[in-house]
């Protein structure tokens, strides 16, 4: 169908020329070639509006809606590049935007890891003085334990001393009837109480 149209178009072209040029032919020439004829411009405006009718009849709405369509997808694409256009626009100030904020961030993170460390520090400090703290309450307890050891310990070296000489002073002074009479004595009061 498009076939045919093509070739009928075609050949209303080819012949709207022919007869273009055979009208303008021999008449002009037959006259001196100086005299218009007024009927010849007639015949060729005739012929000139057939050969336009029969084109826009046969492709005069295909050509329109051709064009229509080929600037309704220029209007789509237009919009579309405007689209994209202001679509990029905003990521262009978002990324313009973050990167400003780059800089305040950047000093934000420094100040919580400054802050960070400078908390872990105290601890580590509170937990070391705690543990020096610790260890001299230990090293006091066990000063005190030691040296209630070594007093004990002295106490019964010294209650043994004198024992000794207690002992080596009353052999001395008991006779052998005294110191029998005074474990006696000391047996019947252990034995009592």
């Amino acid at each position: 169908m498009k076939r045919g149209k093509l070739i009928a178009v075609a050949t209303l072209c080819i012949l709207a020329a022919a007869s273009l040029a055979w009208a303008s032919g021999g008449e002009a020439a037959a006259h001196g070639g100086h005299h218009y004829n007024w009927m010849d411009l007639v015949w060729r405006t005739i012929n000139f509006a057939l050969v336009f009718g029969v084109i826009w009849f046969l492709a005069g709405k295909k050509l329109s809606g051709g064009l229509k369509g080929r600037s309704t997808d220029i209007a789509n694409q237009l919009s579309d590049l405007e689209a994209r256009k202001a679509e990029a626009e905003k990521k262009l100030r978002g990324i313009e935007s973050s990167i400003s904020n780059l800089e305040a961030e950047k000093k934000q993170i420094t100040e919580e890891y400054h802050k960070q460390g400078e908390a872990l520090k105290a601890s580590i400090i509170a937990a070391a003085e705690e543990k020096a703290a610790s260890i001299k309450e230990q090293a006091k307890l066990t000063a005190e334990q030691e040296g209630r050891a070594a007093a004990q310990q002295l106490r019964a070296e010294m209650a043994d001393l004198v024992v000794e000489v207690s002992e080596r002073m009353l052999k001395e002074k008991l006779s052998a009837g005294d110191q029998e009479k005074l474990v006696d004595e000391y047996l019947t009061k252990v034995v009592l109480n």
